[in-house]
């Protein structure tokens, strides 16, 4: 491994308040009173993973998501944070990252979340139709998520995006609109976009199979994307991955880690972690991950972390498959011969020209330059593109 390559480091807040009923995300809701013990063992996992190396890694994002990060005090951030900064070599412009829930955060903790270190705010939106915000089970209105964003302007954040939901049952094209149009009107710097999708065992995934709930309809949910994605180009938003968008130069950079297929490490109940050609898993539950990290010990022969129930090494075919899956995601930069040239040693044209001769006369792919990308119609059908490469 190439200390020189910068990582990236996501750690995982499984606490919430209320769980919405399409979320089948590895969160609790009802165990706040474990919230001290289990940052206790997140500091002590990031100490525990970087004394399994020679030198500090160099790190240049950091994502807390879950959950409800915004849940944990602004102390409890900072332990974290300052766990980390000593363990491992931050770059002093690291983008740092907090997923928040409207209506969970006031001036007071922003300001002290802004003081610590986090330099970007993520707010889970979803909808600016408070009657979709009671079905999703969201806790807060719309006037909530404006109220936050302007406490986040006031507190000094610059760098601010919008998680919103389309697809929704039943949901018309003008509230999509209305939603896409106010959250702009704020002037973010980065949107992602997603289609609801509703899982099994969740509540809308019960409701779902007992008939009670109707399954989003898929050609209006394409037709939302599409009118969004003109919106958003005629507002100055680049589409650079397939759900996100954002102003020049302010794309997600931890995102980016993962869709350029880069080195990550993930702490807390249910993180992965891909680097060294392992891919690691964390134990899921609370209570199992805090036993997991606070009884071991460096001689218990962990591959990459003490909280790890199974772990994956990939071969040099995988790693090349997931080159493509992820890398053609960038709507924008695709995956160049070049670069899979320098990451894998092998010809991109060479090792998928069966896959990418069917798929470019499906009219789903296509070379600009030296770059493979989605057409815009690849971009409508991306799972049709991506099961090629698993």
């Amino acid at each position: 491994m190439k200390t020189s390559q910068f990582f990236s480091i996501y750690i995982h807040i499984p606490f919430c308040v209320k769980r919405c009923g399409y979320c089948d995300f590895n969160t609790y809701t009802g165990r706040q009173d474990l919230i001290p013990q289990y940052v206790q063992a997140v500091c002590r996992e990031i100490e525990l993973v970087a004394k399994t190396q020679e030198h500090k890694l160099p790190v240049h994002t950091i994502y807390f998501g879950g959950g409800t990060p915004s849940l944990l005090t602004p102390g409890q951030l900072d332990s974290i944070l300052g766990t980390v900064d000593s363990k491992y070599d931050v770059t002093s412009n690291a983008e740092i990252t907090l997923e928040a829930n409207p209506g969970t955060i006031d001036h007071g903790i922003l300001g002290e979340i802004r003081f610590v270190g986090f330099n970007r705010i993520s707010l889970g939106v979803q909808s600016m139709i408070d009657k979709e915000l009671e079905f999703l089970g969201r806790i807060h209105s719309k006037q909530d998520v404006i109220e936050s964003y302007d406490l986040a302007r006031k507190t000094g954040f610059e760098n601010i995006s919008f998680d919103l939901l389309y697809g929704l049952p039943e949901q018309k094209m003008i509230n999509w609109q209305t939603s896409v149009s106010n959250l702009v009107e704020l002037k973010p710097e980065h949107l992602s976009l997603y289609s609801l999708t509703v899982e099994k065992g969740t509540r809308f995934g019960i409701l779902a199979d007992r008939g009670q709930l109707n399954i989003p309809d898929d050609d209006l949910a394409a037709e939302m994307l599409i009118w969004a994605d003109d919106y958003l180009e005629d507002h100055r938003y680049l589409r650079y991955e397939i759900s996100n968008w954002a102003k020049s130069g302010r794309e997600s950079r931890h995102n980016l880690q993962y869709w350029l297929n880069q080195p990550y490490l993930g702490f807390g109940a249910g993180a992965h972690s891909c680097f060294n050609d392992m891919r690691v898993s964390n134990v899921l539950r609370i209570k199992g991950y805090i036993q997991h990290v606070m009884q071991s010990e460096m001689e218990s022969g962990f591959k990459i972390s003490p909280a790890e129930v199974s772990s994956i090494k990939l071969s040099p075919y995988t790693r090349m498959q997931e080159t493509l899956m992820l890398g053609l995601r960038l709507t924008r930069q695709g995956v160049t011969r070049q670069r899979f040239r320098q990451l894998h040693g092998a010809e991109l044209n060479e090792v998928f020209s069966v896959e990418i001769g069917k798929l470019m006369g499906q009219g789903l792919l296509e070379w600009q330059d030296d770059s493979l990308v989605l057409t815009r119609r690849g971009r409508m059908l991306g799972n049709r593109v991506f099961q090629e490469f698993v």
